[in-house]
């Protein structure tokens, strides 16, 4: 057949209409089976996120069951029932642990309390019968031994392989805190984060050091110089030179009491510390995380104290202890650690750095726990100390106490202490203790007496559904002291009102 061109064109025109129509039915369908080829990787992501997740979950799980390879001594499977009556022996060099020991004792539990250091034996006389010979009670008479401070590790690691219940010290513990270089290399070991840090014998390679490498540092004592806290020095001048001048006056003056001394890179931040207690293969929770309030005056002006006055919350855990103290699980067990122990650090948005250990108790931070745990202490103490998980019962909100303290606390200096506060009397407006916990006080005639030769006279606690009415319940309580000459911080627990905010936006508290 024959078409004309006209005839021909239409013709085109018409197959090319609707061989249009029919591409565009073909993307149409297309488009639609890419989108739906789309939205059925989307689903298969999301289960194979939900699977992963899961995993994780399980192998979190696996981590948190798993078996420890804690030493022989650590006790396993069943326990016997925990007795009515508990003897327990606290052992001090300077009287730090009298107000627990006397908490137990109203408990309805035997105690005895060992005081080594001469200038702090009266401390708690009247209060708590003493041991004249430790070791002794710890082999014949103790059911419980409880050491409130370090350097006794060695001592309670042989207490354990001889089968007794030990809160407190081993001698890995005590090395964590004694020895700094030692402390922050089983973190980095630990796969923590830590500050760039150089450890020195002698003043003279420090301030070579420094000149060489200006820049903002702290200076932090190691060994026993370390418990003199006034000696912690944190340069203010970006280069360091006040620190520089500091070390010039050290070396004249207390060379022969700072053997070593570790020179840390400062870091800018929220100062936090988490803790928790261990019963030789794991942690007990809840966690505690607090916040030390170290100077002497308001706004953290003047000398360090060690502690003026601490604020804390209970949680469970979170960021904040992940990413330091739980790294440290596997190295407490392997040492058979039983007790507490706290991780003091320094928080930004870079990340968490751990700037010290406390292993042992915290003061007055252990007065602290007193007002936000609930469940007894001395069955607590009893099952930690046999490997067991004991529930730990505490308060919902917050917690904060605040120190007393008369002269010449926080330095050294009896003449003025005989002089201002030796035998003191310490009285109350209205006849109520609520709150109140023992510092270096005796009990003559029916008077509270302040003891010892150093001044930190009495903890006094309170707690709140928020850190603003734990605060009003705390300073309500301390109005209620007197004693001459006192001395306190009115400021404890203001920092959380901007601490937590950074801690709560960067993802630390959860």
């Amino acid at each position: 057949m024959v078409l004309r061109i006209p005839k021909l064109f239409k013709l085109l025109q018409k197959q090319g209409k609707n061989g249009n129509h029919a591409n565009a039915h073909n993307n149409s369908n297309n488009e639609k089976e890419k989108e739906e080829k789309k939205e059925e990787r989307k689903e298969e992501h999301k289960e194979e996120k939900k699977e992963e997740r899961k995993e994780e979950k399980k192998e979190e799980k696996k981590e948190e069951h798993k078996e420890i390879a804690a030493p022989p001594w650590v006790a396993r499977g069943e326990f016997a029932p925990v007795p009515k009556k508990i003897k327990f022996l606290f052992v001090s060099i300077e009287a730090l642990i009298g107000d627990m020991a006397l908490i137990v004792k109203n408990e309805g539990h035997d105690v005895r309390y060992s005081i080594s250091d001469k200038d702090s034996k009266d401390i708690c006389d009247g209060f708590l019968e003493k041991s004249d010979d430790w070791k002794k009670d710890a082999a014949e008479w103790a059911d419980v031994i409880v050491f409130d401070d370090i350097n006794f590790g060695q001592q309670a690691d042989a207490l354990r392989k001889q089968g007794k219940i030990v809160i407190g010290g081993s001698a890995y513990a005590d090395k964590l805190e004694d020895n700094r270089e030692f402390g922050q290399d089983e973190l980095a070991a630990a796969g923590i984060t830590v500050l760039p840090h150089w450890d020195f014998e002698d003043f003279d390679s420090a301030v070579k050091f420094i000149e060489q490498n200006p820049a903002r540092y702290v200076m932090k004592p190691s060994g026993e110089a370390q418990n003199e806290k006034e000696l912690l020095f944190i340069a203010q001048e970006e280069d360091s030179k006040d620190l520089l001048n500091v070390l010039a006056h050290y070396k004249k003056n207390w060379a022969k009491k700072i053997k070593k001394f570790q020179i840390q890179k400062y870091a800018a931040g929220v100062e936090v510390a988490v803790g928790a207690f261990f019963n030789g293969r794991d942690f007990v929770y809840p966690i505690n995380v607090n916040f030390e309030h170290k100077k002497m005056f308001p706004g953290e002006l003047g000398p360090s104290t060690g502690e003026m006055g601490t604020s804390c919350f209970w949680s469970a855990t979170n960021m904040l202890f992940k990413e330091t103290l739980a790294k440290m699980r596997d190295k407490l067990a392997a040492s058979g650690y039983a007790g507490y122990i706290d991780i003091n650090c320094i928080a930004n948005a870079r990340g968490i750095y751990p700037l010290e250990f406390t292993s042992r108790f915290g003061y007055p931070t252990l007065s602290l726990f007193a007002e936000g745990v609930t469940a007894p202490w001395g069955e607590f103490f009893y099952r930690l100390g046999r490997g067991e998980t004991p529930e730990l019962k505490t308060k919902k909100g917050f917690q904060v106490c605040v120190v007393i303290a008369v002269p010449p606390f926080p330095f050294d200096d009896p003449g003025t202490f005989k002089k201002y506060s030796e035998d003191a009397v310490i009285l109350f407006k209205k006849d109520s203790l609520e709150g109140v916990h023992l510092g270096d006080v005796k009990l003559v005639e029916d008077d509270w007496r302040v003891a010892g030769n150093v001044g930190y006279a009495l903890v006094v606690t309170g707690s709140g559904g928020t850190m603003d009415e734990a605060r009003k319940q705390v300073y309500s309580r301390v109005k209620n002291v007197m004693i001459p000459n006192m001395f306190y911080r009115t400021d404890i627990g203001t920092r959380w009102y901007h601490d937590s905010d950074k801690l709560q936006m960067w993802g630390y508290l959860y």
